[in-house]
């Protein structure tokens, strides 16, 4: 399993020809969230003149859904699918309020406000990749812990979970095909006296 989406929820706007765009990012898992979540900015700007939107939901972007809210036809909805698309974005839904400002813009210039309120909102908020990783734990003693640190900076890897009582349990999560490796340059790295276990599966989120 893995997909890219948004870092954070949030909203970005921007003013075209006195007309104000707010583009509106909601990660989301089902359609039924999607629509949920273009209901609610449409009851928050009900005065605005159009709140048009897309989504792509699944971890193959199996479901696309645009609406353009009253602007002409393919100069809303369709461009702001397009900017997902591109970065090649899941799991997202994009709400776009615009509040007439009186300066009509051309269908040319709709597309091009549209995509655009979505590509800046996209490069504020930030993507990330959700990956599932696998989970490998390890029972250390206070002087192994203390090199494991050495471990983790020459693998560049993260621990997670770590506890202290009278030993350190800790737990790293490295991708699938590289867990085999991982265990055997562990078990070699503290030369047989620790014993990896196997801590399945965590989906985790990459910075891009």
């Amino acid at each position: 399993m893995e997909y890219k989406t948004i870092e954070k929820d949030g909203s970005v706007q921007e003013e075209i020809k006195k007309s104000r765009f707010i583009c509106h990012v909601k990660r989301v898992y089902t359609e039924e969230e999607a629509r949920d979540f273009i209901t609610a900015i449409k009851k928050e700007h009900y005065k605005a003149n159009h709140n048009c939107s897309a989504f792509i939901i699944g971890e193959k972007s199996h479901i696309k859904r645009t609406s353009d809210d009253g602007e002409p036809s393919g100069t809303a909805g369709v461009p702001m699918l397009g900017v997902l698309e591109n970065h090649d974005l899941s799991n997202i839904c994009v709400v776009v309020t615009r509040y007439f400002g009186g300066i009509k813009l051309g269908a040319g210039g709709l597309i091009r406000a549209y995509a655009g309120s979505v590509a800046l909102a996209v490069k504020e908020l930030g993507m990330v990749e959700i990956k599932e990783q696998a989970g490998i734990g390890l029972l250390l003693s206070y002087s192994q812990y203390q090199d494991f640190a050495h471990f983790l900076k020459g693998h560049e890897l993260t621990e997670y979970d770590t506890a202290f009582t009278d030993k350190v349990s800790t737990c790293i999560f490295v991708d699938k095909e590289r867990k085999a490796a991982i265990q055997e340059d562990l078990t070699e790295f503290f030369k047989g006296k620790v014993e990896p276990v196997d801590k399945g599966n965590r989906e985790i989120e990459v910075k891009l």
